[in-house]
């Protein structure tokens, strides 16, 4: 004859009096929270979402581009898509370089003569330990952050021509379209003391050099020195009132 064995269970979470007396005696644990699964939340559907300007800001360029033919219907979605899509990629022209790419003598042609035709290229040749290239080169890190658009590129002197001499640090050489257009030898070519505003100066004399990425040739020409004039100004007027504050405070 078959044996058989059941084995009854309560609901989840039951219990029994008893075992709610031994719990207050402390002769049991305490009783087990009841599981309860998360409220359940239907996905966000996509096609669900009203389509706005909010709508069309979350997306990023490669949305952007695959919408091309799906907002034909609605020509106000669309022509902000556009808008939109021309802003994302002028930022991402605009943000190409932004600091001072190190390069080898090796990487000379490929960074600096085969850059594209409408990058300006400020080659910075240098060697460690001189102060005459630190002053400098924490100048063109500033205006490298500023003009993202113009490639900065540092190279030691030597890597770049064999026995240069040292005597001629800092050396600054600009190039545009695969050919040198200004070169200039030794610290004291940014006057007699040496900052952004005045290297920025130098740099854009007679060609537009430094480019944020906002506008083109002369026009970035124009608009660089224009704005170290205004930041000169300002720094001016900044140390007079730095100045005057000192002796007032004497």
């Amino acid at each position: 004859m078959a044996d058989y064995h059941f084995v009854y269970k309560d609901v989840e979470g039951a219990s029994t009096q008893w075992d709610d007396i031994q719990r207050k005696l402390g002769n049991l644990p305490p009783k087990a929270p009841v599981f309860k699964p998360d409220p359940f939340t239907p996905a966000d559907d996509e096609d669900s979402k009203p389509k706005d300007k909010t709508w069309i800001d979350n997306k990023t360029e490669e949305e952007l581009e695959d919408l091309e033919d799906d907002l034909d219907d609605d020509r106000f979605l669309e022509e902000y898509r556009r808008k939109r899509l021309a802003e994302m990629k002028k930022i991402v022209k605009i943000a190409k370089f932004g600091s001072i790419i190190p390069i080898s003598g090796s990487d000379f042609v490929r960074e600096v003569s085969q850059a594209p035709s409408d990058v300006w290229v400020v080659v910075l040749l240098y060697k460690d330990g001189y102060p005459e290239c630190g002053v400098l080169m924490q100048c063109l890190e500033e205006l490298a952050t500023m003009y993202s658009a113009t490639k900065f590129v540092k190279i030691i002197s030597t890597d770049c021509i064999p026995n240069y001499p040292d005597r001629n640090l800092p050396t600054l050489l600009v190039y545009n379209n695969g050919a040198v257009k200004a070169n200039y030898v030794g610290l004291h070519t940014f006057g007699r003391r040496c900052t952004p505003e005045g290297v920025a100066m130098i740099l854009c004399q007679s060609d537009p050099v430094l480019n944020d990425g906002q506008s083109e040739g002369e026009a970035s020409r124009d608009a660089v020195l224009e704005g170290v004039r205004k930041r000169f100004i300002e720094k001016v007027v900044a140390q007079h009132e730095n100045d005057d504050d000192g002796s007032s405070s004497d």
